[in-house]
């Protein structure tokens, strides 16, 4: 719980520091940069006149309150449970503590009062009022909760855990380097691109001289290089940004760095440029002298523009379809007009439209493709990693995911601490990029769910830790800045945590052995396919009770099979001196197990 946590908590009593407890049983909601504390019981006339005068608040010894506050309620609606805890709540001088009463757990939530900068109050009505505590603007990653989190490990354990994700071993999987792609020195030490990671592959006929060259004519620096081979056609995904061409530049080592691209793959006398940006919107760059590719200049290159919007448009969209999901007392009409004007699902689908056109492009025709939009660390990032998924079981796994977050995300210099807000700076920098990206992946497996190994709560967490500043995973713009601020010696990886809780996040409807999950996915993407994600965006929906997900009870009728197969299995043997083998069918001498919970309606 951090200050970029989306979700809600109730607990029945609030305390400021130095005011003492202000509320009793009211819903605590925290949001980015606010927390809000609104009574809504009226049975508390005593406690109340004796520390509230005419709706204001009277200082009070912070000691009198240190003590612990029982019986506390907690409502996880963040998480995808919707679990119901009780515990207690203890109020220090620095921060407000929760502890679940469950002896074996003892899980405990912190909430920082550092957090914090000012408290106001607002009247409500006569029976409710809020106080609020803003959030302080944080500027330095020194300030960031990360820094701060330690989840008992180590110094030895915390270095290993940056360690858990091998971007090198990955490629060896996909059989990188070979006698067609190698791996470059050319930005050891970030010399040529600081946005990029140190460690790249190209083609082997590419010199330094033509990378060099080639990143001045890219924008931002970054040129071509590999994010993905398919060993069966030998085709390529490669990655980079616009070239700096204006109407009518052009650069001979970018062409040729193009045309090594190409003769890389034997089977292919041409090569795909995916231009991910609708194309108003890269001739207009044109006129600042970037732009595309020119088809008169690049004469073994097929140019195609996908059409995904900006960040700017996509930020508004959310924010959109996050209003809707808000609403009270939604209608139909209401519920349907919201939907339509965010046009969300309109960008989720144009996302997956180019996925889909990679994947089909390596894999049906074996043509490499060359994938950039203005910068390259954005749209570029989505139909990459996408294509990724549709052409590889291999990332549809909890340990393969990870790795392509890794590697066309964190490694390629997506920037996360701009567009999710991480420190203070430009509102016009944030943009759900990467939300877009899980909800792509999230519509995927309700098309193919048998062929993803992890489930929607996976996903789910992923998000919110994308924004929670837990962990230091998330954190910088590049991997060079992350070296810079030595990360990996102040904070943790997220990835070993969720490979250790990966029992909560496994599909039970995954089977690998199915061709589905083999071979190449090729999702339907016309628009009646695609749905609102209510996982993500109604799962706080306050007046629905905490019910079991169809997975949880899946996962639950899986466990209580294995359970009676083993007892089954047990009760067969024969102990020296004992009975005879039961019979396979029978229920002799089986002791039955409570049988899961109910699901109660979605």
């Amino acid at each position: 719980m951090t200050h970029n946590c989306v979700g809600k908590q109730h607990f029945p009593a609030v305390c400021q520091p130095g005011k003492g407890i202000q509320a009793l049983c009211g819903p605590f909601h925290f949001r980015k940069f606010r927390l809000n504390f609104i009574c809504i019981s009226a049975n508390h006339n005593t406690i109340i006149s004796r520390y509230f005068q005419k709706n204001e608040t009277q200082q009070i010894p912070y000691e009198l309150h240190l003590a612990t506050v029982e019986s506390v309620r907690l409502l996880d609606r963040s998480s995808g449970q919707r679990k119901v805890t009780i515990g207690t709540l203890y109020l220090s001088a620095t921060h407000t503590i929760f502890v679940e009463n469950n002896p074996e757990t003892r899980k405990e939530t912190w909430v920082s009062w550092k957090l914090g900068t000012a408290t106001s109050k607002v009247w409500l009505c006569h029976v409710a009022d809020s106080s609020l505590i803003l959030g302080k603007d944080i500027h330095l990653y020194t300030e960031l909760y990360c820094l701060s989190f330690n989840p008992n490990v180590n110094k030895e354990e915390r270095v290993e855990s940056w360690n858990f994700i091998d971007l090198m071993a990955d490629y060896k999987r996909m059989g990188v380097p070979n006698n067609l792609w190698v791996a470059t020195a050319a930005n050891s030490e970030y010399r040529v691109c600081d946005t990029y990671p140190s460690e790249l592959f190209v083609p082997k006929s590419v010199t330094p001289a033509i990378i060099v060259g080639s990143s001045r004519f890219r924008s931002r620096g970054r040129f071509p290089t590999l994010s993905y081979f398919h060993q069966d056609t030998l085709a390529a995904v490669c990655r980079c940004s616009q070239p700096l061409s204006g109407f009518s530049g052009r650069c001979q080592e970018d062409e040729m760095m193009l045309q090594a691209v190409m003769k890389s793959n034997p089977g292919s006398d041409y090569i795909y440029v995916v231009d991910t940006r609708p194309k108003l919107n890269a001739m207009a760059n044109r006129a600042a002298g970037k732009g595309y590719e020119n088809e008169d200049h690049y004469t073994n290159i097929k140019l195609q523009f996908i059409g995904i919007e900006n960040i700017h448009v996509m930020r508004s969209s959310q924010q959109k379809i996050i209003d809707v999901g808000e609403m009270r007392s939604l209608s139909m009409t209401d519920f349907l007009w919201g939907l339509e004007n965010s046009g969300w699902l309109k960008h989720i689908k144009a996302i997956l439209d180019a996925g889909v056109f990679i994947a089909r492009a390596v894999a049906d025709e074996g043509v490499s493709v060359l994938v950039h939009c203005s910068d390259g660390w954005d749209r570029t990032a989505q139909a990459c990693s996408i294509a990724s998924i549709l052409l590889d079981p291999y990332y549809r796994t909890i340990k393969g995911f990870m790795v392509l977050i890794e590697r066309d995300w964190v490694s390629f210099g997506h920037k996360f601490s701009n567009r999710y807000a991480h420190l203070d700076g430009d509102p016009k920098e944030v943009s759900p990029v990467i939300d877009q990206f899980l909800e792509c992946v999230w519509q995927l497996s309700e098309q193919f769910p048998c062929a993803f190994e992890f489930n929607e709560r996976f996903l789910i967490t992923i998000h919110t830790h994308v924004y929670s500043c837990q962990y230091g995973t998330f954190l910088g713009n590049s991997q060079k800045e992350r070296r810079d601020i030595r990360l990996n010696e102040q904070s943790h990886s997220l990835w070993p945590q969720l490979w250790k809780d990966r029992a909560e996040y496994t599909n039970p409807l995954y089977k690998a052995e199915l061709t589905q999950s083999q071979g190449v996915l090729r999702p339907n993407t016309t628009p009646y396919c695609f749905k609102m994600w209510k996982g993500l965006y109604n799962h706080m929906e306050k007046s629905m009770p905490p019910h079991q997900s169809p997975v949880d009870f899946l996962s639950a009728m899986r466990e209580e099979s294995q359970q009676l197969e083993e007892e089954l299995i047990n009760h067969q043997e024969v102990p020296p001196g004992g009975t005879a083998h039961h019979h396979p069918g029978s229920r002799q001498g089986i002791q039955h197990t409570k049988t899961p919970h109910v699901m109660t309606p979605l």
